[in-house]
C-alpha cells in the first residue's frame, strides 16, 4: 500500500520542516539563571515519554521527511538509559544527521559512546571561564567537569562542535572575547545567544541583562574581522555565522530578539510530555502523548497528527523583555 502522506512536512507559509529538536527530559544538573527558577518543579514521571515513544516520534517525523534530530533536556544526559534511545536512533535509516545539546557535565565519560551511537555533532553550554562566576550562573556547575568534557567531545572526532554562550550584560559580557579565544584554541564553532524570555524569574532583570547580538559582533571584529557566511536555517541552525581569515573557528550569533530567521525556520520542537510546539515563542501545540497513548495508535494515527499540525505553525514570534513573560513555560520545559 503507499504511503498516504506527503514525503515532506510543510507548512501554510511553504517552509518545509526538516528538523526536530525531541526532548529527552525536563531535568537537569544545574539551575542556570536564565533557564530556570532555583526550585523548580518538574514533571511527574508518568507524564515522561518512554523511551520506547521517543523513538516511535522519531520514526513517524523521519518517515515524514525530517532528516535531523537534536536530542535536548533539560540536560539529555540525565535520562537514564538515554544511550540505548541513541543507538536506535542512530540507526534510523532515513536520518541524515543526529546530534546533542548539553551542558557538558557528564561529557567526559560519554563522548565516546555517544559518538559510537551515531551522534555527529554535539553543542555544549558554557557562559564563562571563570569557575565561581560559573557557579554562581548555573548555580550547582563545576567549570573543570566542563571543560574536560569539551576537550573529552574535541578528542573524539565529532563531525561538529559547538560552544553556546548566553551573554547577561554586566555578568558575563566581559568574557566574550576570552570565549571567542577558548574556542579557537580547540578549532570549535562557538555561537553567542541573546536571552529569551521564557519562563518567570526573579533573579535578574531581563530588560537590564539584555545584550544584543550586534553588540557582541562589533567588539569581536575590532579584534577578529569577521565575513559573513549567509543566512540561518537548514544545517546551520539558528546561528547567523562568520568565518575569521585566521582561524577555522566559526562565530555564531542567535539573535531571537534583534533579528530573527522566521521566515526561514525549518524546526519543531517535542516536549518531555509529548507536546508538539511548533513555534519556540508560542503556544501553538499538539499533543502527540495523547496520540501515543491512545489503543491501537498506529504509526500512520501518529504521522496524521504530525502533518495536520503544520497547519497551526506561525509566521513568526515576538519577543519582549518591557513585561511580564508572555511564555511561561521555562527553557527546560521547551527543549532546548
Amino acid at each position: 500500500m503507499s504511503n498516504p502522506f506527503p514525503p515532506t512536512l510543510i507548512d501554510r507559509f511553504q517552509r518545509q520542516v526538516s528538523y526536530v529538536r525531541l526532548s529527552v527530559t525536563d531535568r537537569c544538573d544545574f539551575r542556570c539563571v536564565y533557564c530556570m527558577a532555583e526550585d523548580m518543579r518538574f514533571v511527574p514521571k508518568p507524564q515522561v515519554l518512554t523511551l520506547e515513544e521517543l523513538y516511535r516520534l522519531a520514526e513517524a517525523f523521519t518517515a515524514l521527511g525530517v532528516r535531523k534530530i537534536r536530542l535536548t533536556g533539560g540536560e539529555p544526559l540525565v535520562r537514564n538509559n538515554v544511550l540505548s534511545l541513541v543507538q536506535r536512533l542512530g540507526r534510523l535509516p532515513e536520518l541524515e544527521q543526529l546530534a546533542l545539546t548539553t551542558n557538558g557535565s557528564r561529557l567526559a565519560g560519554l563522548a565516546g559512546p555517544l559518538h559510537d551511537a551515531g551522534v555527529s555533532r554535539v553543542n555544549i553550554s558554557i557562559d564563562s571561564l571563570q569557575p565561581k562566576r560559573f557557579r554562581e550562573l548555573t548555580r550547582f556547575g563545576e567549570l573543570a567537569t566542563v571543560i574536560a568534557g569539551i576537550d573529552a567531545a574535541v578528542a573524539t572526532g565529532f563531525k561538529g562542535i559547538k560552544l553556546n554562550a548566553v551573554i547577561l550584560k554586566g555578568r558575563n559580557d566581559d568574557e566574550v572575547m576570552d570565549l571567542v579565544e577558548f574556542a579557537r584554541e580547540r578549532s570549535i564553532d562557538i555561537a553567542f545567544i541573546e536571552e529569551m524570555p521564557l519562563g518567570r524569574i526573579d533573579e535578574h532583570s531581563r530588560s537590564l541583562s539584555f545584550c544584543s547580538s550586534e553588540e557582541l559582533q562589533q567588539r569581536i571584529a575590532a579584534r577578529y574581522p569577521l565575513t559573513a557566511l549567509g543566512e540561518p536555517g537548514g544545517s546551520a541552525g539558528p546561528a547567523r555565522y562568520y568565518s575569521m581569515a585566521d582561524s577555522r573557528t566559526r562565530v555564531g550569533f542567535i539573535s531571537p530578539h534583534s533579528n530573527n530567521f522566521c521566515h526561514l525556520c525549518n524546526r519543531v520542537r517535542v516536549t518531555v510530555e509529548g507536546r508538539l510546539l511548533l513555534c519556540l515563542g508560542n503556544e501553538h501545540s499538539v499533543d502527540l502523548r495523547a496520540v501515543l497513548r491512545e489503543p491501537g495508535s498506529s504509526l500512520e494515527t501518529l504521522q496524521h497528527a504530525i502533518v495536520a499540525a503544520m497547519a497551526l505553525k506561525p509566521e513568526k514570534h515576538h519577543f519582549d523583555n518591557s513585561g511580564e513573560p508572555e511564555i511561561l513555560r521555562f527553557m527546560n520545559m521547551t527543549g532546548g
